[in-house]
Order: structure tokens, then C-alpha cells, then sequence
């Protein structure tokens, strides 16, 4: 029988192997979709249960209005929402320019998920595993219907996967269609009004189905952020901005041809809002609260929470406030052409604010008169100007001398208001400030120079001080704009960068307080609708950023009427006689902003006036004659109910250095004569020189030459020309005491008596020439009398025969002297009292 073998090849270990290895995770992969699939259906479940049904959207949920008071708790403000605005309509009543801006804000594929959007959520999730906490977004128009009909505001984890259960119930139940006509029925977009209808009627007085396209992007825009974006809050440009960006997104996406967009962009829908007649008292208060309110805890939480929020408002202060801003603004309305004011008070002691007057007439009509298609207006009735940014003018100087005084300059330092180029200075254009008066007053300490508010000192002062170093004390005193210090230059003093009225007072308070800063505060405290108190306001000793020292320095400079007289006067509203305040003035390039802000130990108090739009006032419309009145009527009715409080005491020191001490190297009252042909040179009087005057010398220079800018109780520079502003600020002072060469000679006095060689080619010279006629001497002089001929005398022999100013003159030879010899000379005194002679002899016959 034959054998048969059969040869099995073996198989290949390595690929028996492989296909090992991805069997097995196939099969572990299958696995995990599976546990997976059922953790999710397990997640669903366990918080479906609890859920309330999606197809009973339309049930409303009872809500508690917010309620701000003023600090007694006495006087309600403003009930948030004392009463819920809502009109349902049918969505074939929506116009469609409404459903289109509003998807293209906030869920342009709307009619193309399925209630959420999985890469947005994954999105949101990474983000909050990254920051460690739960944020809002990443929610589609059904999320977001969700979250504010069936669920509450809360940001957890939990909550998230119940809006995405509800959400994905609700597609099931209804139509995209109906789900939009919900969403827009029940969103918030602010001031009560709930839903397109609302909110048509309460902004624009009209039923929703009559909106225009220019409208409805603005109306489109509110849900987002309806307090900060509010028609009548403080934001209207960012709330013109949003509007824009909705009309080119949905031409972008065909909704609207890009011409419409450009059209409708245009249109001045701002103009078209009706008045905000709800009622609120201390509305521009009430509404940075209620900012702080939603920022904080949330809008749905303000809007629907019940809250309690006992704010820092004096009820009495503010209805004063109110009344002398509009008063005020009426009369620099007719007077400077100045539309608007506003007006803050605050504790400096606290930070509290006490009364807060964004604008004249909160419920006013805005001014027409130079508005422009999505710009502001001269006044605009609802924003809060306190909050906005604007150029401080004068007013800012405060922080640069308190920089300096730190810095170790004195009030009494002498500076040089001279006209000065600052340009030079690694710049291309010439920097020449000028003073309100357009003069220049040369040598003053800085205690007058701030009083004043010269121009070219204080600019002098901030490089000396430094424009970071002032930038530093200005942020640490409460001011929280100039946050890019780099780009600030040496106009800052001037009012270069930007200030809010409301930081302004914050700051002016730190002086009041010696230097003590408390941060802002609108708030007491806050309680939820049970009673539990969120937050509460904590008295503190506050953070010391100044020296008490250097700051009763800036409080006895701005409260001593004597210094600042010259220019204001001795009674403009800045003057107090029975108690010490302490003031500044602001004015900004073309009077576009006046200022006055001042304080004393107990209150702090600021008004800014001017034009919204930044238009011009009248020429003349400084700080002092726009917003010291309003300020000073103000405090007149308040201080009453203060105590009297002094500054600390501010003691003049000996600091060893004549010009941080006032003093200038002047000599006063030297007898000198000047030297002939050498002009501006003196000599001391002496018998060479009668005609001697009394001069003064002044060893003029500005500052730099003596001090180290950065060290100025250090050495004096050894070479002070190595300065960069050294030049300038010296041909300044050169040029000013060109000009006043009546008044100073510049340069030291001399040392040394005048000389007989200094005048001698200036000294009176006399030729004598006769002749005789018959018995009659005729005499003749020729003169040369470089100081003036004060006698000119003629002799004949020893008889002085003439006197007086004529040059010639003649003389009867009696007949003894005929057929002698006789001697005549001329003697010529000068004006100083010089005198030359000349003589000759004549041989008399006739």
C-alpha cells in the first residue's frame, strides 16, 4: 500500500497575528458603541423622568419681579418687571425680515439640525472642561426656547443634558415653523417686553407685522444681551454695530441683496425709538445696577428671580442732582450751545455712590439738531454719559502734580509758563500748548501753576513726573481707562486720553480721603427672593495708594482761592469761605467738554457738560462757566448736612534746594550803570557812572539746568544739556526774558565797579573857535555829547560870560584889553555829569 504524505504549509505567524489584533478590537469596538449607546439611553432615561413635558411649552411659569431701592430700602427705584409685556401672535403674522434677522443671529441652520448641533456641544464641553466651569452657548434657537420656558437659568452639567433631551423631544412634537413662532413669542428682549409683539410695540410703536427690515435687524439684536444691548441704555453704538453686522450676514447668506443691506444700514433706525416712559426714578442708576445685576447673576435670574437689590442711592441727593443738571443744561443749552450734563456724588469714604445723572431728561426727546445716520446727537435722553469715556482737559493735572510731589517737587517748586516748543523731542511735529488766556506768565511755583491750570507748566510737570509714572497713580486712585500706557505722550495733562465722569469722582475721592482708595460701589446689598442674602457690602479701610503727606499737597492747592484768582477771579463758583473744598476745571480742545470736580473729606462731586456727539460748545465755555455752576449749586444743598472737616494740614519743608524751595537766583534792586556800546552789560555804579539805575538780575533757568528730573532732591546734572528737553524749555525762558528786559536783566548781577575806560569813548568833546569884530568876541563851539548837553559855559579869562544850552555866543571886549592878549574856553557838561573843555588865546586890537 503506498503511502500518501501531504505537506500542510504552515501558516504565516506574523498576519495570523495581525488579524488576531484587529478582530479584537472590532468586536471591542462594537462593544463600546454598545455601552455607549446604552449609557446614553441610561442618561436619558434617568433625567427624562423628571422632566416636564415638552408638548406643555406653552404653560407659563409664575415669576417674581427684581426690585432695586435706594439705601433707606424706603423708596423702590424701579420694579424690573412689575408686569410681564407679552402679546402672542401667529407666526403667518411674523414678518419674515424678523425670522431671518433673528436666525442668522442666533441659529443660522435652524431648519437644518435636529433641535442641537453635536460639534457645537462637544465644542462647549471642551471649553468648560478648559476654564473649569459651565458656560452659556453653544444653544440653538429649540435650546434656547427650551431654557427659558421649561427649565431654569442654572449653568450645570445636568442641566445642559436636560435641554438636550427637551430639545430633541420638542422636533419631534412640532414643526421648525411652530417652534420659531414659540421662540419668538417668549424670548426677553428687555424693558418687560416679551416676544416680537411686545417688543415691536414697546420700541417702536407699531404691531410687529409692520416692522421694516432696518427694524427688525435692530429688534433681532436685543435677546443676545437686551440690557447691555438696550435701545434706551448706554450702549447704542455697539447695539448699531450688532444691527449692521445682522443686515451683511443676511446678505451674505441671500436673505437680502447686499444694495438692501447697504440701504437699510443706512436708515437712522436709532432715531425711529420711542421715548422709555416706564417708571423708574434715578433711571440712569437703575440701569448700571440692573447691568450689574444681569452681568452678575444672570438676565433670567433679574428678569424672573424675585431679587432684592438695596443700592448705595440717596434718595434726597439724587432728586437735587436731577434738578440742578436739568436746570444747568437748560441754561448752557440757550448760553453755550451745550446740549447735555451729567452729574456724580459719592462717599469717599466707601465708594458709595450717592447720586448718579447720566443726562438731563432721561425721558426727554432726543436732539435732532446734527444727527447723523447711526450717530449720536447733541443729547441723547437715555445714555448714561457718567459711564462714557471723554476727554478730561484740565481736570486730569491733579494726578501729574501728586506724581511729581511723590516724587519729591514741592508747591512751592518754580516753574517757567514761557512758550516752549515740546515737539522736538524724537517727534516730527511741533508740540506748542497755549494757555487758556494765551499769555505766558513766566516764573511761578507749581502750588500756582495748578490753581491756575497753565498749560505749558503742567505739561512740563508731566515730564518731570513722568507720563507712566502718572498713568500709575490715576489707575491706582480709581481711574480704569489708559490701558495702554505707551501711547500717551505729554498732551495727557491736557485731557489726551480718556476718563468716565463716574471714575473721575471715584478718583478725585481718593484725594479726599488722604490717599485711601474704596473701589466704586452701587450696591448694599442683594437678597433672593427667600431672603438669603447674595451679597452684601463690607465696610473696609480701603487700600492706601498715596502718601497723605503729598496728597494734603494737591488738597491745599485746589482749596486756596488766593492761587487760583488771577485767572478764574476772586469769586467764581469754585470759592468757599466757610469750609475748605478742594476743585479742578477741565476743558478740552474747541470746548468740547467742560469739567469741574471737587470734593472735601465727606463728599466727592463731579459734573461734566458738552454735546454728546462731541459738537463744540461756544467759544468760552470752559469747566468753570458750564459745569461749576451746576456743581456748586449742588453742593450748596448738600454740604448742609455734613459736619465741617479739614484737610490735613499740608507743612512746607526746607528741602535745601533754592528752586524746589520757590526760590529763583534773582538779585533785586542793584545799582549799576550800563556799560556804552555793549549792549546788556552792567556795571555797579560809581563817580565814572552818575547816571546809575536799580535793576533786576535773574540767573534764569529753567528747571532742568538745577535738578535730575528723576532725582530732584539729588546732585544737581553736571551737564544738563544731555536732557532731550533741555533746549526747549531754555529757549523759552531766554525768549521770555528778552521780552521783559524792562522789568528782569537775564544773568547774574555783576561783580565789578564801572571803569573810566568803560565810558571814556563816550565822554563829551569841546573845539573852540573866535573871531573879533571891531570890539565884539564872537564864540563858537563844536560839540559832540554822545549822552545829551546838559550846560554848555563860556569864559573869558576868569569871567564866565555865558551859560546855558547854546553852542555860541558874544562878548564886548571892554577897552583895557585892547591891544592885549585874552583866554578864552567853552566847558561842556554832559547828562551823566561828565564834562570836556577847550580853550585858546586871542590878541585883541581894534
Amino acid at each position: 500500500m503506498q503511502q500518501v504524505f501531504v505537506y500542510l504549509k504552515p501558516k504565516n505567524l506574523k498576519n495570523s497575528f495581525r488579524e488576531n489584533r484587529w478582530k479584537t478590537v472590532g468586536i471591542l469596538s462594537v462593544y463600546a458603541f454598545g455601552l455607549v449607546i446604552l449609557f446614553t439611553m441610561g442618561v436619558f432615561l434617568y433625567f427624562s423622568k423628571d422632566l416636564p413635558s415638552a408638548g406643555k411649552v406653552n404653560d407659563r411659569v409664575v415669576i417674581e419681579s427684581t426690585k432695586i431701592y435706594d439705601r433707606t430700602g424706603q423708596h423702590v427705584l424701579y420694579d424690573v418687571h412689575g408686569e410681564e409685556k407679552r402679546t402672542v401672535v401667529q407666526f403667518s403674522d411674523m414678518p419674515e425680515n424678523l425670522r431671518y434677522a433673528t436666525i442668522v443671529l442666533e441659529d443660522q441652520d435652524f431648519y437644518s439640525h435636529h433641535g442641537i448641533k453635536f460639534t457645537s456641544i462637544i465644542r462647549a464641553i471642551l471649553k468648560d472642561i478648559l476654564h473649569r466651569s459651565v458656560a452659556q452657548g453653544a444653544s440653538t434657537i429649540t435650546q434656547q426656547f427650551v431654557k427659558n420656558s421649561l427649565l431654569t437659568s442654572e449653568r450645570t452639567f445636568t442641566r445642559k443634558i436636560k435641554e438636550v433631551i427637551l430639545s430633541l423631544e420638542l422636533e419631534q412634537k412640532f414643526s421648525k415653523d411652530e417652534i420659531l413662532a414659540m421662540y419668538l413669542n417668549e424670548i426677553p428682549y428687555g424693558s418687560n417686553a416679551y416676544g416680537i409683539e411686545a417688543a415691536s410695540q414697546t420700541f417702536f410703536g407699531k404691531d410687529s407685522k409692520d416692522l421694516t427690515m432696518d427694524e427688525a435687524a435692530l429688534l433681532a439684536s436685543l435677546p443676545q444681551a437686551p440690557t447691555y444691548y438696550s435701545p434706551y441704555g448706554s450702549h447704542l453704538d455697539a447695539l448699531k454695530a450688532r444691527q449692521e453686522f445682522a443686515l451683511d450676514k443676511m446678505a451674505s447668506l441671500s436673505y437680502i441683496t447686499k444694495d438692501q443691506a447697504e440701504e437699510f444700514k443706512k436708515a437712522d433706525v436709532l432715531s425711529k425709538i420711542k421715548p422709555n416712559t416706564e417708571n423708574i426714578s434715578a433711571p440712569h442708576f437703575v440701569m448700571y445696577v440692573k447691568e450689574y445685576l444681569e452681568k452678575t447673576y444672570g438676565e433670567q435670574a433679574v428678569e424672573q428671580g424675585g431679587l432684592k437689590a438695596y443700592t448705595t442711592l440717596d434718595w434726597d441727593k439724587q432728586q437735587i442732582a436731577e434738578q440742578v443738571v436739568k436746570e444747568g443744561a437748560e441754561k448752557n443749552e440757550k448760553s453755550w450751545n451745550a446740549y447735555n450734563s451729567s452729574l456724580v456724588a459719592m462717599d469717599p469714604k466707601t465708594g458709595q455712590i450717592l447720586a448718579m445723572v447720566g443726562s438731563k431728561d432721561f425721558f426727554g426727546k432726543s436732539e435732532p439738531d446734527g444727527c447723523l445716520s447711526g450717530k449720536t446727537c447733541k443729547f441723547e435722553s437715555q445714555v448714561n454719559v457718567a459711564v462714557r469715556d471723554r476727554q478730561p482737559g484740565s481736570s486730569f493735572k491733579p494726578y501729574v502734580y501728586l506724581t511729581a510731589f511723590e516724587k519729591g517737587y514741592t508747591p512751592e517748586t518754580m516753574m517757567f509758563d514761557t512758550e516752549t516748543n515740546f515737539g522736538t523731542q524724537g517727534g516730527t511735529k511741533d508740540y506748542k500748548p497755549q494757555n487758556y488766556d494765551g499769555k505766558f506768565h513766566g516764573p511761578l511755583p507749581m502750588k500756582e501753576t495748578l490753581a491756575q491750570s497753565l498749560n505749558i507748566p503742567a505739561v512740563k510737570t508731566l515730564y518731570l513726573a513722568g507720563v507712566k509714572n502718572s498713568i500709575a497713580t490715576a489707575k491706582a486712585m480709581g481711574i480704569t481707562g489708559l490701558n495702554n500706557p505707551d501711547s500717551y505722550g505729554l498732551s495727557l495733562v491736557l485731557g489726551g486720553g480718556e476718563v468716565t465722569l463716574l471714575d473721575h469722582v471715584n478718583a478725585f475721592s481718593t484725594l479726599a480721603t488722604g490717599g485711601i482708595h474704596h473701589n466704586k460701589t452701587a450696591i448694599l446689598k442683594i437678597e433672593d427672593q427667600k431672603g438669603n442674602i447674595l451679597e452684601e457690602y463690607k465696610p473696609s479701610s480701603g487700600d492706601k495708594v498715596a502718601d497723605e503727606k503729598y496728597v494734603a499737597m494737591i488738597d491745599y492747592i485746589m482749596s486756596t482761592n488766593d492761587f487760583r484768582a488771577p485767572i478764574f477771579g476772586e469769586n467764581s463758583p469754585l470759592r468757599f469761605d466757610n469750609r475748605p473744598v478742594a476743585a479742578k476745571t477741565g476743558t478740552t480742545n474747541e470746548f468740547r467738554d467742560g469739567w469741574t470736580i471737587g470734593y472735601t473729606p465727606s463728599i466727592a462731586a463731579g459734573v461734566w457738560s458738552g454735546n454728546n456727539d462731541n459738537t463744540p460748545m461756544r467759544a468760552g465755555a470752559d469747566g468753570v462757566n458750564v459745569s461749576a455752576p451746576i456743581w456748586r449749586k449742588f453742593l450748596d444743598q448738600v454740604l448742609g448736612n455734613y459736619s465741617m472737616e479739614q484737610f490735613p494740614k499740608y507743612e512746607k519743608e526746607d528741602t535745601g534746594k533754592d528752586i524746589l524751595d520757590g526760590k529763583l537766583p534773582i538779585e533785586k534792586n542793584v545799582k549799576v550803570c550800563e556799560i556804552p556800546g555793549k549792549d546788556n552789560k552792567y556795571c555797579l555804579a560809581n563817580n565814572y557812572c552818575t547816571d546809575s539805575k536799580k535793576k533786576d538780575f535773574a540767573d534764569g533757568h529753567d528747571i532742568l539746568y538745577y535738578v535730575n528730573k528723576d532725582d530732584p532732591r539729588g546732585d544737581a546734572p553736571k551737564d544738563p544739556g544731555k536732557d532731550p528737553q533741555f533746549d526747549n524749555w531754555e529757549k523759552g525762558v531766554r525768549k521770555w526774558f528778552d521780552k521783559s528786559k524792562d522789568e528782569y536783566v537775564l544773568g547774574g548781577a555783576p561783580t565789578d565797579e564801572c571803569k573810566a575806560d568803560d565810558f571814556k569813548k563816550y565822554l563829551p568833546s569841546v573845539s573852540v573857535s573866535a573871531s573879533q569884530s571891531s570890539n565884539q568876541l564872537s564864540i563858537s563851539a563844536s560839540i559832540d555829547a554822545p549822552y545829551g548837553i546838559d550846560t554848555i559855559s563860556f569864559y573869558v579869562g576868569s569871567d564866565k560870560i555865558s551859560s546855558g544850552s547854546s553852542d555860541s555866543t558874544t562878548y564886548t571886549l571892554p577897552d583895557s584889553l585892547n591891544g592885549s592878549s585874552v583866554d578864552v574856553k567853552v566847558v561842556v557838561k554832559d547828562k551823566n555829569g561828565n564834562e570836556a573843555s577847550d580853550g585858546k588865546s586871542l590878541s585883541v586890537s581894534w
